[in-house]
Protein backbone atom coordinates (compact mmCIF):
# COMPACT_ATOMS: atom_id res chain seq x y z
CA UNK A 1 0.00 0.00 0.00
CA UNK A 2 1.25 3.47 -0.89
CA UNK A 3 0.43 7.15 -0.36
CA UNK A 4 -0.13 9.30 -3.44
CA UNK A 5 1.30 12.82 -3.24
CA UNK A 6 0.11 15.15 -5.99
CA UNK A 7 2.37 18.16 -6.53
CA UNK A 8 5.06 16.26 -4.65
CA UNK A 9 7.89 17.90 -6.60
CA UNK A 10 6.87 21.31 -5.27
CA UNK A 11 7.88 23.30 -2.22
CA UNK A 12 5.54 22.01 0.50
CA UNK A 13 4.77 18.74 -1.27
CA UNK A 14 8.46 17.89 -1.53
CA UNK A 15 9.03 18.55 2.16
CA UNK A 16 6.10 16.27 2.99
CA UNK A 17 7.45 13.53 0.72
CA UNK A 18 10.78 13.68 2.56
CA UNK A 19 8.99 13.48 5.90
CA UNK A 20 6.89 10.50 4.79
CA UNK A 21 9.98 8.63 3.59
CA UNK A 22 11.70 9.30 6.92
CA UNK A 23 8.70 7.68 8.60
CA UNK A 24 9.05 4.57 6.46
CA UNK A 25 5.99 5.18 4.26
CA UNK A 26 5.74 4.03 0.65
CA UNK A 27 5.17 7.13 -1.49
CA UNK A 28 4.21 7.77 -5.12
CA UNK A 29 4.52 11.28 -6.58
CA UNK A 30 2.53 12.84 -9.42
CA UNK A 31 3.50 16.32 -10.64
CA UNK A 32 3.25 17.97 -14.05
CA UNK A 33 6.36 20.08 -13.22
CA UNK A 34 4.73 23.18 -14.70
CA UNK A 35 5.68 25.32 -11.71
CA UNK A 36 8.30 23.21 -9.92
CA UNK A 37 11.85 23.85 -11.14
CA UNK A 38 13.22 21.51 -8.46
CA UNK A 39 11.99 17.98 -9.03
CA UNK A 40 14.55 16.11 -6.91
CA UNK A 41 12.93 13.29 -4.95
CA UNK A 42 14.37 10.77 -2.50
CA UNK A 43 15.93 7.75 -4.25
CA UNK A 44 13.47 5.03 -5.16
CA UNK A 45 10.31 7.15 -5.01
CA UNK A 46 8.11 6.37 -8.05
CA UNK A 47 7.47 9.57 -10.01
CA UNK A 48 4.96 10.28 -12.77
CA UNK A 49 4.89 13.49 -14.77
CA UNK A 50 1.17 13.89 -15.35
CA UNK A 51 -1.77 16.20 -14.80
CA UNK A 52 -4.12 15.24 -11.99
CA UNK A 53 -6.91 15.73 -14.52
CA UNK A 54 -5.62 12.79 -16.60
CA UNK A 55 -8.11 10.25 -15.29
CA UNK A 56 -6.63 7.30 -17.16
CA UNK A 57 -3.10 7.98 -15.95
CA UNK A 58 -4.16 8.57 -12.34
CA UNK A 59 -6.36 5.46 -12.31
CA UNK A 60 -3.44 3.34 -13.52
CA UNK A 61 -1.16 4.77 -10.82
CA UNK A 62 -3.74 4.18 -8.10
CA UNK A 63 -4.24 0.56 -9.13
CA UNK A 64 -0.60 -0.27 -9.86
CA UNK A 65 0.66 1.08 -6.53
CA UNK A 66 -2.32 0.09 -4.37
CA UNK A 67 -2.84 3.68 -3.23
CA UNK A 68 -4.54 3.92 0.16
CA UNK A 69 -4.52 7.70 0.74
CA UNK A 70 -3.78 10.93 -1.10
CA UNK A 71 -2.05 14.13 -0.04
CA UNK A 72 -3.21 16.69 -2.60
CA UNK A 73 -0.89 19.67 -3.21
CA UNK A 74 -1.12 20.04 -7.00
CA UNK A 75 -2.48 23.38 -8.18
CA UNK A 76 -1.70 26.99 -8.95
CA UNK A 77 -1.07 29.38 -6.06
CA UNK A 78 -0.42 32.96 -7.23
CA UNK A 79 -3.16 35.37 -6.11
CA UNK A 80 -2.27 38.07 -8.65
CA UNK A 81 -2.14 35.63 -11.55
CA UNK A 82 -5.51 34.20 -10.53
CA UNK A 83 -7.05 37.67 -10.81
CA UNK A 84 -5.60 38.01 -14.32
CA UNK A 85 -6.43 34.45 -15.43
CA UNK A 86 -9.38 33.16 -13.39
CA UNK A 87 -10.31 30.53 -15.96
CA UNK A 88 -6.89 28.92 -15.72
CA UNK A 89 -7.22 28.68 -11.94
CA UNK A 90 -10.70 27.18 -11.99
CA UNK A 91 -9.62 24.61 -14.58
CA UNK A 92 -6.39 23.63 -12.82
CA UNK A 93 -7.50 23.85 -9.19
CA UNK A 94 -11.15 22.84 -9.37
CA UNK A 95 -11.93 20.90 -12.55
CA UNK A 96 -8.81 18.77 -12.37
CA UNK A 97 -9.31 18.15 -8.66
CA UNK A 98 -12.79 16.81 -9.43
CA UNK A 99 -11.17 14.41 -11.91
CA UNK A 100 -8.69 13.32 -9.24
CA UNK A 101 -11.32 12.83 -6.54
CA UNK A 102 -13.58 10.84 -8.85
CA UNK A 103 -10.72 8.47 -9.66
CA UNK A 104 -9.80 8.12 -5.98
CA UNK A 105 -13.39 7.44 -4.90
CA UNK A 106 -14.00 4.98 -7.72
CA UNK A 107 -10.93 3.02 -6.67
CA UNK A 108 -11.72 2.98 -2.95
CA UNK A 109 -9.20 5.60 -1.83
CA UNK A 110 -11.19 7.35 0.88
CA UNK A 111 -8.62 9.36 2.86
CA UNK A 112 -7.50 12.72 1.44
CA UNK A 113 -5.46 15.54 2.97
CA UNK A 114 -5.99 18.72 0.96
CA UNK A 115 -3.60 21.67 0.75
CA UNK A 116 -6.01 24.56 1.27
CA UNK A 117 -5.36 28.18 2.17
CA UNK A 118 -6.26 31.07 4.45
CA UNK A 119 -7.28 32.79 1.21
CA UNK A 120 -10.69 31.14 1.62
CA UNK A 121 -11.55 33.73 4.29
CA UNK A 122 -11.00 36.96 2.38
CA UNK A 123 -11.02 40.07 4.54
CA UNK A 124 -11.52 38.80 8.09
CA UNK A 125 -14.11 40.04 10.57
CA UNK A 126 -11.79 39.34 13.48
CA UNK A 127 -8.15 38.49 14.19
CA UNK A 128 -7.05 35.80 14.81
CA UNK A 129 -9.20 33.96 12.26
CA UNK A 130 -10.96 30.80 13.39
CA UNK A 131 -12.20 28.01 11.14
CA UNK A 132 -15.85 28.99 11.51
CA UNK A 133 -15.21 32.38 9.88
CA UNK A 134 -17.34 32.81 6.72
CA UNK A 135 -15.69 32.15 3.38
CA UNK A 136 -15.49 35.42 1.45
CA UNK A 137 -12.44 34.97 -0.82
CA UNK A 138 -11.18 38.11 -2.52
CA UNK A 139 -9.38 36.31 -5.37
CA UNK A 140 -10.13 33.50 -7.79
CA UNK A 141 -7.31 31.56 -6.12
CA UNK A 142 -9.08 31.74 -2.76
CA UNK A 143 -12.37 30.84 -4.44
CA UNK A 144 -10.87 27.68 -5.94
CA UNK A 145 -9.67 26.51 -2.52
CA UNK A 146 -13.07 27.22 -0.97
CA UNK A 147 -14.89 25.36 -3.74
CA UNK A 148 -12.67 22.29 -3.40
CA UNK A 149 -13.37 22.24 0.34
CA UNK A 150 -17.10 22.29 -0.46
CA UNK A 151 -16.64 19.46 -2.95
CA UNK A 152 -14.79 17.41 -0.35
CA UNK A 153 -17.63 18.01 2.11
CA UNK A 154 -20.05 16.54 -0.43
CA UNK A 155 -17.86 13.46 -0.93
CA UNK A 156 -17.91 13.06 2.84
CA UNK A 157 -21.73 13.15 2.88
CA UNK A 158 -21.78 10.28 0.39
CA UNK A 159 -19.38 8.27 2.54
CA UNK A 160 -16.89 8.04 -0.31
CA UNK A 161 -14.04 10.25 0.98
CA UNK A 162 -13.09 11.61 4.39
CA UNK A 163 -10.71 14.54 4.29
CA UNK A 164 -8.72 17.09 6.23
CA UNK A 165 -8.36 20.47 4.54
CA UNK A 166 -5.33 22.28 5.93
CA UNK A 167 -5.68 26.03 5.54
CA UNK A 168 -2.11 27.33 5.43
CA UNK A 169 -1.45 30.89 6.26
CA UNK A 170 1.98 31.74 4.75
CA UNK A 171 4.25 28.75 4.16
CA UNK A 172 7.84 29.89 4.62
CA UNK A 173 11.36 28.79 5.43
CA UNK A 174 13.29 25.80 4.10
CA UNK A 175 13.49 22.12 4.92
CA UNK A 176 16.82 20.26 4.67
CA UNK A 177 17.77 20.06 1.02
CA UNK A 178 14.65 21.94 -0.11
CA UNK A 179 14.50 25.68 -0.65
CA UNK A 180 11.44 27.70 -1.56
CA UNK A 181 11.46 28.16 -5.33
CA UNK A 182 8.44 28.79 -7.53
CA UNK A 183 8.12 29.62 -11.22
CA UNK A 184 7.31 32.47 -11.13
CA UNK A 185 8.31 33.29 -7.56
CA UNK A 186 5.57 35.21 -5.73
CA UNK A 187 6.37 34.66 -2.04
CA UNK A 188 7.79 37.50 -0.03
CA UNK A 189 10.71 35.92 1.83
CA UNK A 190 12.48 34.37 -1.20
CA UNK A 191 11.81 37.53 -3.20
CA UNK A 192 13.37 39.65 -0.45
CA UNK A 193 16.37 37.32 -0.20
CA UNK A 194 16.95 37.43 -3.96
CA UNK A 195 16.71 41.23 -3.89
CA UNK A 196 19.31 41.32 -1.10
CA UNK A 197 21.56 39.08 -3.22
CA UNK A 198 21.04 41.35 -6.25
CA UNK A 199 19.57 38.39 -8.13
CA UNK A 200 16.51 40.43 -9.02
CA UNK A 201 15.31 44.00 -9.23
CA UNK A 202 14.39 45.80 -6.00
CA UNK A 203 11.48 44.21 -4.17
CA UNK A 204 8.10 45.86 -4.66
CA UNK A 205 6.06 46.45 -1.49
CA UNK A 206 2.47 46.27 -2.70
CA UNK A 207 0.37 48.72 -0.68
CA UNK A 208 1.39 51.16 2.04
CA UNK A 209 -2.04 52.40 3.10
CA UNK A 210 -3.50 49.34 4.80
CA UNK A 211 -5.00 49.73 8.27
CA UNK A 212 -1.95 48.16 9.90
CA UNK A 213 0.74 49.63 12.18
CA UNK A 214 3.12 50.48 9.31
CA UNK A 215 0.61 50.52 6.46
CA UNK A 216 1.85 47.30 4.83
CA UNK A 217 0.03 43.98 4.73
CA UNK A 218 0.37 41.63 7.71
CA UNK A 219 0.69 37.86 7.37
CA UNK A 220 1.17 34.81 9.61
CA UNK A 221 4.27 32.84 8.54
CA UNK A 222 4.50 29.12 9.32
CA UNK A 223 7.63 27.05 8.75
CA UNK A 224 7.42 24.42 6.00
CA UNK A 225 8.79 21.80 8.42
CA UNK A 226 5.85 22.46 10.73
CA UNK A 227 3.49 22.18 7.76
CA UNK A 228 4.99 18.82 6.83
CA UNK A 229 4.47 17.59 10.38
CA UNK A 230 0.82 18.70 10.29
CA UNK A 231 0.18 16.72 7.09
CA UNK A 232 1.45 13.49 8.60
CA UNK A 233 -0.64 14.09 11.70
CA UNK A 234 -3.70 14.72 9.53
CA UNK A 235 -3.07 11.47 7.66
CA UNK A 236 -2.74 9.55 10.94
CA UNK A 237 -5.97 11.17 12.12
CA UNK A 238 -7.84 9.94 9.04
CA UNK A 239 -6.32 6.46 9.25
CA UNK A 240 -7.59 6.37 12.82
CA UNK A 241 -11.14 6.98 11.63
CA UNK A 242 -11.24 10.75 12.13
CA UNK A 243 -14.09 12.75 10.65
CA UNK A 244 -13.76 15.29 7.83
CA UNK A 245 -12.24 18.52 9.13
CA UNK A 246 -10.86 21.89 8.02
CA UNK A 247 -8.00 23.23 10.12
CA UNK A 248 -5.92 26.40 10.18
CA UNK A 249 -2.14 26.10 10.18
CA UNK A 250 -0.36 29.20 11.43
CA UNK A 251 1.71 30.56 14.29
CA UNK A 252 -0.94 32.96 15.56
CA UNK A 253 1.29 36.01 15.15
CA UNK A 254 1.43 38.40 12.22
CA UNK A 255 4.33 40.26 10.64
CA UNK A 256 4.08 43.12 8.17
CA UNK A 257 5.87 43.23 4.85
CA UNK A 258 8.26 45.80 6.29
CA UNK A 259 8.97 43.61 9.31
CA UNK A 260 9.85 40.73 6.99
CA UNK A 261 12.18 43.00 5.01
CA UNK A 262 13.83 44.05 8.27
CA UNK A 263 14.23 40.39 9.29
CA UNK A 264 15.87 39.48 5.97
CA UNK A 265 18.22 42.45 6.34
CA UNK A 266 19.20 41.31 9.85
CA UNK A 267 19.79 37.71 8.80
CA UNK A 268 21.62 38.59 5.58
CA UNK A 269 23.68 41.38 7.06
CA UNK A 270 22.81 43.57 4.10
CA UNK A 271 19.95 45.83 3.08
CA UNK A 272 17.05 44.61 1.00
CA UNK A 273 16.46 47.12 -1.82
CA UNK A 274 12.77 47.83 -2.22
CA UNK A 275 10.29 50.27 -3.69
CA UNK A 276 6.67 51.01 -2.92
CA UNK A 277 3.85 50.08 -5.28
CA UNK A 278 0.06 50.05 -5.37
CA UNK A 279 -2.00 47.40 -3.64
CA UNK A 280 -2.50 44.13 -5.50
CA UNK A 281 -6.10 43.15 -6.25
CA UNK A 282 -7.33 40.43 -3.91
CA UNK A 283 -4.86 41.03 -1.06
CA UNK A 284 -6.53 41.37 2.39
CA UNK A 285 -4.74 43.70 4.84
CA UNK A 286 -4.29 41.19 7.69
CA UNK A 287 -4.36 37.38 7.83
CA UNK A 288 -3.41 35.80 11.17
CA UNK A 289 -4.48 32.32 12.25
CA UNK A 290 -6.04 30.80 15.27
CA UNK A 291 -4.65 27.25 15.12
CA UNK A 292 -6.32 26.08 18.34
CA UNK A 293 -8.37 23.45 16.50
CA UNK A 294 -5.28 21.89 14.92
CA UNK A 295 -3.68 21.76 18.35
CA UNK A 296 -6.77 20.04 19.76
CA UNK A 297 -7.44 17.57 16.95
CA UNK A 298 -3.94 16.84 15.65
CA UNK A 299 -1.91 17.70 18.76
CA UNK A 300 0.01 20.00 16.41
CA UNK A 301 2.15 22.80 17.82
CA UNK A 302 4.55 24.76 15.56
CA UNK A 303 8.14 24.10 16.58
CA UNK A 304 9.71 26.89 14.50
CA UNK A 305 7.59 30.01 15.10
CA UNK A 306 10.31 32.69 15.23
CA UNK A 307 10.41 34.90 12.12
CA UNK A 308 14.19 35.33 12.12
CA UNK A 309 14.60 31.54 12.42
CA UNK A 310 12.26 31.00 9.47
CA UNK A 311 14.15 33.59 7.43
CA UNK A 312 17.52 32.11 8.47
CA UNK A 313 16.56 28.70 7.15
CA UNK A 314 15.45 30.25 3.85
CA UNK A 315 18.64 32.33 3.62
CA UNK A 316 20.87 29.31 4.27
CA UNK A 317 19.06 27.27 1.61
CA UNK A 318 19.64 29.96 -1.05
CA UNK A 319 23.21 30.83 -0.10
CA UNK A 320 25.06 27.51 0.27
CA UNK A 321 28.44 27.64 1.96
Amino acid sequence: MSILVTGGAGYVGGAVVDHLIEQGEAVVVVDNLSRSPDSALPPGVPFYQADIGDREAIAGIVRDHEIEACLHFAGLIAVGESVEQPGLYFEQNVSQTIDLLDVLATNGVNNVVFSSSAAVYGEPDQIPITEDHPHRPTSPYGSTKSIVEQILAQYDLTGMIRSVSLRYFNAAGAAPGRSERHTPETHLIPLAIDAALALRDPLTVFGTDYDTPDGTAVRDYVHVIDLADAHLRALDYLHGGGATEALNLGNGEGYSVMQVIESVSRVAGREVPFEFGARRPGDPPVLVASADRARLILDWVPQHPDLDAIVSSAWASRTPA
